[in-house]
């Protein structure tokens, strides 16, 4: 979209915004803007208040921060050769480049939902000034903390991929392996104890009668920021990827030739797609959890008396923290225990499966975690409202999130590993069948993996459920909405692991790249260079094997971190959902009927909610579609196989700005329905919108993880062939990268985008459909009439004008 285009759309909707600011109030409801947090130091904690306590977990975030940046110094220190350096600076530079360009162009989307808070906040709710400043600030705080993870991963990942190469050289496998993981682990820390301490300080030091409004804001502002970087870096990576990778096929060249212009873009596509998207969605998914589940607690947790009315509610709060708090010390003491095995067993090793310390990683943190909330538990709310039993069954319900944290990533494996059946199956469906069976194979092992994966996600919420039965009804309203918003919480419980392994497949599949791009065997007299200047003399073959097993393993566990996000994503919407239902019944003692399909509005919302998820799928795909094309039209025009051994930077950097141009297009353009529908519905019909709502989490839910393994399937099918049945360059081969191409939109661009989709939606919806409460039903309907309008205008372009004949090549 060019910028004046964008700039109307933006004038637009501030003209419709200052219209509702002269809209007569409507009846009153309770909100956010009235949420109001009680004082944490009301309530002892083994003799210390609860203010207190929680200063001392700001101290535990402080050792999680310092143990992400000690991490990344011990990264840049590691040894590495010029040429490998040079690359991995290159990448990091183009990188930096693009993640500045989409922070200008959030920071124009932020313009429409600071007019959004304005109005709503300042003129319906009759906030002053100062504090609807503040609300904003906190948004734009929410953007900043998410720009600042994503910055901070590409920089670590773009140190570890070029001394992961490095270290291959040496002829054992142990190096390859520990590297991406000191990355992984670092960003998880740095990223967890970042969101925490932001959280925290809001909790802590933020008046109560501003602290509910200000966390609203906090996370919208992470949830733009996460849909921004998810969607364009998707978007990105994508394009990158299917040009550079159809070459192989054109031009039957290795993958990442040195000569092909779109293999520095493919790079940089992997830190945008695969690194700055998802620890930008991780540090989103985290608050945006934890605001949902304080939500909950303020509006479903009554009052019990005139002295502490709120005993429960801070009980509930400190518990909460403290449980994300112990998160930061069972991930690190996981990693360490781990890490020390595997050193043991691995570190002398001429060979290693490098999935298998990733996978006893996660199962030990998973453990370590459920330990320490039982004990916790124990220690923090022995008693609630007199009852002695409640502390184990709130334990048990978060337990069932961290045991489907360990349980989802081993189903996951059963679609998307190398040593996987189904990928097997993928690959024997193409040696006879080309490319038609292979993406049939692919479809397949995505359409089961739905069904096994919503099994165990629908029976770990069911326990949780049944333990919400035995007694939560007695402190709360709806315990079972807790109980789910709970699981979330625990799908969460060993959040810097969860974000490790998923940040391993970057730099391993980098890792490779660079490898190529280096062109290190053909520098003259390298192996006497290496040996003077390092010490050892380097194997090339170990090395390029190390490197293309380990990418394996990479894309395994970063399809094991997609169902985890996208399964948290739709539980933590439920919690979000359940609280504009309050708002609407009045804490569930009017129009409850309603929230039925016998209510036509809420069944029609219901039908109309699974549109946009498949509109949205059909978008993006668009986008790179059309990217791709240009990209692939570009590279063919301008790569030189003959008399030159590298692509010119020049040309790199043009399909750097191809990349970049598709991208920002197909992301405005999906935003901007995403954020005119949801002002549209909400001022249609309330109910109509609740349905709307849960359709978009349920139907998401099962479409992106259909998508991301049925990709995962292809993705290392292509793998397979490649590395243990070294049949590169044959019809086989050709077969697999084009299922790999189809598959590259499903698993890193649909499928993982649509969990900032589902949070913006629910979160954003909530202050939206508040903001309709308070306006005359006239005025409403207009507006739902003209916010739809502005949204068709929209999914016109991210179809129509996106088309590869729509488009003009720049």
């Amino acid at each position: 979209m060019r910028p004046n285009k964008f700039s109307r759309a933006l004038g637009a909707l501030l003209m419709l915004a200052a219209l509702a600011t002269f809209v007569p109030v409507g009846a009153a409801y309770a909100s956010e803007a009235e949420l109001i947090l009680p004082k944490l130091s009301s309530v002892d904690f083994l003799g210390v208040d609860g203010q207190t306590l929680l200063m001392a977990g700001i101290g535990v975030c402080l050792f999680g921060m310092l143990f992400g940046l000690v991490m990344y110094v011990r990264l840049r220190n590691l040894p590495v050769h010029a040429a490998m350096r040079e690359i991995s600076e290159l990448i990091y530079e183009t990188c930096k480049t693009y993640l500045i360009t989409q922070a200008r162009f959030i920071f124009m989307l932020e313009a429409a939902i600071a007019a959004v808070i304005i109005v709503y906040f300042g003129f319906l709710r009759g906030f002053d000034a100062v504090r609807v400043t503040i609300i904003v600030l906190f948004s734009v705080v929410g953007i900043l903390g998410s720009m600042a993870v994503a910055w901070f991963g590409i920089r670590v990942n773009t140190f570890a991929n070029s001394r992961s190469a490095f270290a291959s050289l040496r002829g054992k496998p142990f190096p390859t392996y520990d590297i991406p993981l000191k990355a992984g682990m670092s960003i998880g820390m740095l990223l967890i104890s970042t969101e925490l301490l932001l959280m925290l300080a809001i909790l802590i030091f933020i008046p109560g009668d501003y602290a509910g409004p200000c966390f609203i804001g906090f996370a919208i502002g992470e949830s733009l920021g996460a849909a921004g970087l998810r969607i364009a870096g998707g978007i990105f990576t994508k394009i990158a990827d299917i040009g550079s990778d159809l070459m192989k096929i054109v031009f039957k060249i290795k993958e990442d030739d040195a000569r092909n212009p779109g293999v520095i873009a493919d790079c940089v596509g992997d830190n945008a797609g695969d690194s700055v998207g998802p620890t930008a969605d991780g540090f989103e998914t985290y608050g945006v959890t934890g605001v949902a589940l304080i939500t909950f607690i303020l509006l479903a947790v009554p009052a019990i008396g005139p002295e502490n009315p709120h005993p429960i509610q801070v009980q509930l709060l400190v518990w909460i923290f403290l449980m994300r708090v112990m998160m930061v010390v069972t991930s690190a003491a996981a990693y360490w225990l781990n890490g020390a095995w595997a050193r043991l067993r691995y570190a002398a090793a001429t060979t290693m499966n490098f999935e298998a310390p990733l996978t006893s990683l996660v199962w030990v943190t998973s453990i370590l975690s459920i330990g320490v909330t039982y004990v916790m538990s124990y220690l923090l709310i022995p008693e609630l409202a007199g009852d002695t039993s409640l502390w184990w069954k709130l334990a048990s319900i978060i337990s069932c999130g961290t045991l489907a944290g360990a349980v989802i990533p081993e189903l996951v494996k059963i679609f998307t590993s190398t040593h996987s059946g189904h990928v097997k199956e993928v690959v024997t469906a193409s040696r006879q069948g080309g490319a038609s069976l292979n993406i049939l194979a692919g479809l397949t092992a995505g359409n089961f993996s739905v069904y096994w994966m919503s099994l165990a996600i629908v029976g770990l919420m069911g326990v949780a459920y049944g333990v919400s039965t035995a007694g939560l009804d007695t402190i709360m309203l709806a315990p079972a909405v807790f109980a789910f918003g709970l699981v979330a919480f625990g799908f969460l419980g060993m959040g810097p692991v969860t974000i490790a392994v998923d940040s391993y497949g970057p730099v391993t599949d980098n890792a490779q790249s660079v490898y190529e791009l280096s062109t290190i065997e053909t520098i003259p007299g390298i192996s006497q260079e290496i040996q003077k200047d390092f010490g050892f003399t380097p194997d090339f073959a170990k090395a390029k094997g190390f490197l293309e097993e380990n990418d394996g393993a990479g894309n395994t566990f970063k399809a094991t971190a997609k169902p985890v996000l996208i399964g948290t994503a739709v539980v933590g919407a439920m919690t979000l959902i359940f609280s504009i239902i309050v708002v609407l019944t009045e804490r569930l003692t009017v129009n409850v009927d309603k929230l039925s399909v016998l209510h036509p509005p809420f069944l029609l919302g219901l039908v109309t909610g699974g549109a946009i998820i498949y509109w949205f799928t059909g978008a993006s795909i668009q986008a790179i579609s059309t990217g791709a094309y240009r990209a692939v039209e570009f590279i063919k025009a301008n790569i030189k196989l003959e008399g030159a051994t590298k692509a010119s930077i020049e040309d790199s950097k043009r399909v750097v700005a191809i990349c970049t141009q598709y991208a920002q297009k197909g992301m405005a353009n999906i935003f901007l329905v995403v954020f005119f529908s949801t002002l549209a519905f909400a001022c249609l019909e309330p109910y109509f919108f609740i349905g709307y709502l849960i359709s978009i989490a349920v139907v998401g839910l099962y479409q992106a993880i259909f998508m991301a393994n049925a990709g995962g399937a292809w993705d290392n099918a292509k793998k397979l062939v490649e590395v243990d049945l070294k049949e590169k360059g044959t019809e086989l081969h050709a077969a697999t990268v084009v299922g790999d191409t189809v598959g590259d939109p499903f698993k890193d661009t649909s499928s993982v985008a649509m969990n900032p989709v589902i949070k913006f939606t629910t979160l954003f919806g909530l202050l939206a459909v508040e903001l309709a409460l308070e306006m005359e039903r006239t005025t409403t309907a207009l507006l739902a009439v003209l916010f739809l309008g502005t949204a068709f205008v929209f999914v016109w372009r991210s179809f129509y004008a996106m088309r590869i004949g729509a488009v003009r090549a720049d």
